[in-house]
């Protein structure tokens, strides 16, 4: 039985005890090259350092009042904001909230409702779980006149993703292929996540209007990587690196590099497990003090919003075995964390959703001036 632990207060400062970086052999089972593809020499090294830090200055309110928001980005240059409890999509115009959409068919329960978006083109892309027990993804066609966006018409992308109470995935994001990935939790179905012909517990890789790249790893199939408890996090560094964050059940979260086919153990390991069969994680943190959620790179750095370790976490790709925490409990949980046009760091908290502790003001959107996050 997968255990949903309860979030405790705001966590003390500590000094993580992390792993070397290590990839593992990849089981790619039938990919079509059938062998082991590692991680590029950028992402192999680390000293397996890390320090906890509280930046003074460059920290400031973008906008407070929100209600469980889940994810931010940026159509035409006008900030749009979704929250999962009430299917709203709402619209930040001169430090004041517009409301943009209400997303129909929308149910929330647990963890699901209005999650992850992504913009690319003339259209928004959206997660979410629906009243029919199922997550979906879809898009809309935004346009922005007189500063205001407005969204029309509805595309189905994929409907009929396997959804649950907890560990529905939710992020979306296109990659610098030009294509869209999706993370898909294990809805606490474990075996799921090692069944190849499930949608649970994946890493998921489509057109835009979701039909099956011909260069996918598994012919005719969404599926780009398995072996997955819950992906909430999904970036990709110069170089075209992709990397995920986990969360893990009882031991431990994950810094993954993800390659086409490649299987990262769900629920055979959790955690770096040194199995020819599957890949480590090239960084691992107990549960209590990460619980990662969405994530974004900046030139070198990785950036993960963390739930339950209520800290920003800063990862070097060049050492991704090596880590710093930021703000760690000042401002809750965290859930997002996104570039934004300007440079700086949105950040999202995330104590409204029934598991945090809320302080004035919450929910907030945090800018970071990333100048201020020293190494």
């Amino acid at each position: 039985m997968v255990i949903v632990r309860p979030d405790p207060g705001p966590t003390r400062r500590t000094v993580l005890t992390l792993l070397g970086a290590v990839t593992g052999t990849a089981a790619v089972g039938a990919c079509a090259t059938g062998s082991a593809q590692q991680a590029p020499d950028s992402v192999r090294a680390g000293t397996g350092r890390s320090t906890a830090e509280r930046p003074t200055g460059g920290v400031r309110d973008v906008i407070t009042g929100l209600t469980a928001p889940w994810s931010v980005v940026w159509a035409g240059g006008a900030p749009l904001i979704s929250q999962r409890d009430d299917a709203r999509i709402r619209q930040l115009v001169d430090g004041e909230l517009r409301a943009v959409f209400t997303v129909p068919g929308v149910r929330h329960g647990g963890e699901g409702g209005l999650l992850g978006m992504a913009v690319r083109g003339d259209w928004l892309t959206v997660y979410y779980t629906g009243s029919d027990d199922a997550n979906h993804v879809a898009r809309w066609r935004w346009s922005k006149r007189s500063g205001t966006v407005r969204l029309t018409g509805r595309q189905q992308i994929l409907d009929g993703i396997p959804a649950g109470v907890v560990h529905d995935g939710g992020r979306v994001e296109f990659g610098p292929d030009g294509k869209l990935y999706v993370s898909v939790g294990d809805t606490t179905q474990r075996e799921l996540a090692q069944d190849r012909g499930s949608l649970a517990g994946k890493i998921l890789r489509m057109e835009p209007d979701g039909s099956v790249p011909s260069d996918n790893p598994f012919p005719g199939s969404r599926v780009w990587s398995m072996g997955h408890r819950n992906v909430q996090g999904m970036a990709w560094a110069a170089d075209r690196t992709m990397f995920a964050v986990e969360f893990g059940e009882n031991t431990w979260d994950e810094l993954n590099v993800i390659v086409p086919g490649g299987n990262y153990g769900w629920p055979v390991h959790e955690g770096r497990a040194d199995d020819p069969k599957y890949r480590n994680p090239v960084q691992q943190w107990p549960t209590g003090e990460a619980s990662p959620s969405g994530m974004a790179i900046r030139g070198d750095t990785i950036y993960i919003a963390c739930l339950r370790g209520e800290r920003l976490r800063a990862v070097p790709v060049p050492e991704p075995s090596t880590s710093k925490s930021y703000f760690v409990g000042t401002y809750g949980r965290l859930r997002d964390v996104e570039v934004a046009p300007d440079g700086s760091l949105w950040v999202l908290t995330n104590n409204t959703d029934g598991r945090g502790d809320p302080k004035p003001g919450d929910d907030r959107i945090l800018r970071v001036d990333p100048a201020t996050l020293s190494r």
